[in-house]
């Protein structure tokens, strides 16, 4: 079984192609857009895919050696996401699914993060620890969902990243060599010694909104150096996730730990999960920084998974759902 994915959500339009057996991954092709300054514009980034769209999914099709006759079907993200983007993925989608008579996959995003994490690390049953621009989510497999055991209350921690160093001068670009701006800038400091910021954890839920107000007053009152805020920004951010994930744990009872996500690409975080998993004596499996990112494998090998058990959609009924909750999600696959 063939199939291809579209990803389109937020700042990258991908193309995948995978197969079940026995070569998983036949194809990933990706264009990311980049804002000039600011944040993601969806307008803009949306516009950007519509040019993209042809050349990335033709790409996808040449690496694979494949033509769109060899496909079995095309799994799109449907949410959660950008509303602008999420359009111009469902739109090719639809579009190729009706005049090549494919069936249409519909593929929840976050899902899709988690499925790539499973089979690229061999996790079976983990705490899953979903840390994206968009999504800052605890959960874990059960009774035929991934439900969720905590979340964030206000902001993800990847918005609250990218927020930071962008309101302070570092960026964009957001990430330089596959390091974020933030763990750059934290590098620097030579005090490593952690400021009086506020750190907020409730339960198993966190909050990013108060940390980064204060953060950014002390860097503009001038009162500490920029690279030991970002310091004691990141310590206190990256030490909330690991809380509610060991709260996770505790609840949960899970044996190992599965990080995915495009935040999961930081070793410094990655050091921390380790550190907290060998204290528990416990597995934790994290996600290669290829496939942290949003990437059209993910959505291809989810909806392959979903394919295998009758999941389909009728192309004019593949609406986009922006607040697409990963606990809303039927997965009929997912007993380990």
């Amino acid at each position: 079984m063939i199939i291809l994915g579209i990803e389109s959500t937020a700042h990258t339009f991908g193309a995948g192609i995978v197969k079940d057996e026995p070569e998983y991954i036949l194809a990933d092709v990706r264009a990311k857009y980049v804002p000039e300054k600011g944040g993601i514009h969806p307008r803009e980034a949306s516009l950007y895919f519509m040019r993209e769209a042809p050349r990335v999914v033709t790409e996808a099709m040449q690496i694979a050696g494949l033509s769109i006759n060899d496909v079995d079907g095309i799994a799109v993200a449907l949410g959660p996401g950008m509303g602008p983007c999420l359009r111009v993925g469902a739109t090719v989608a639809r579009a190729l699914s009706v005049y090549f008579n494919k069936p249409l996959i519909p593929v929840n995003h976050a899902v899709a993060h988690i499925e790539i994490g499973k089979l690229i690390t061999g996790a079976k049953d983990p705490l899953i620890v979903y840390l994206s621009g968009g999504n800052t989510i605890i959960a874990a497999f059960v009774a035929g969902r991934y439900r969720i055991f905590g979340e964030t209350l206000d902001m993800p921690l990847g918005n609250f990243m990218d927020t930071f160093v962008r309101e302070v001068g570092l960026a964009p670009p957001y990430v330089v060599k596959g390091v974020h701006q933030l763990d750059r800038c934290a590098e620097e400091s030579k005090e490593k010694k952690i400021l009086n910021l506020p750190y907020v954890v409730k339960g198993q839920d966190v909050s990013f909104s108060g940390l980064l107000t204060a953060a950014l007053r002390l860097v503009r009152s001038g009162k500490a150096k920029l690279e030991d805020v970002c310091y004691t920004v990141r310590e206190i951010a990256y030490s909330a996730i690991i809380e509610v994930s060991e709260r996770g744990l505790a609840h949960t009872g899970k044996k190992e730990v599965l990080l995915v996500g495009g935040v999961a690409a930081s070793g410094v975080l990655r050091s921390k999960f380790e550190a907290m998993a060998a204290s528990r004596g416990i597995d934790v499996k994290v996600v290669p920084p290829k496939y942290a990112g949003d990437n059209g494998v993910m959505i291809a090998w989810t909806g392959l998974l979903a394919f295998k058990h009758g999941i389909t959609v009728e192309p004019e009924r593949a609406y986009v759902r922006q607040r697409w909750k990963l606990d809303q999600v039927d997965v009929p696959w997912g007993d380990p």
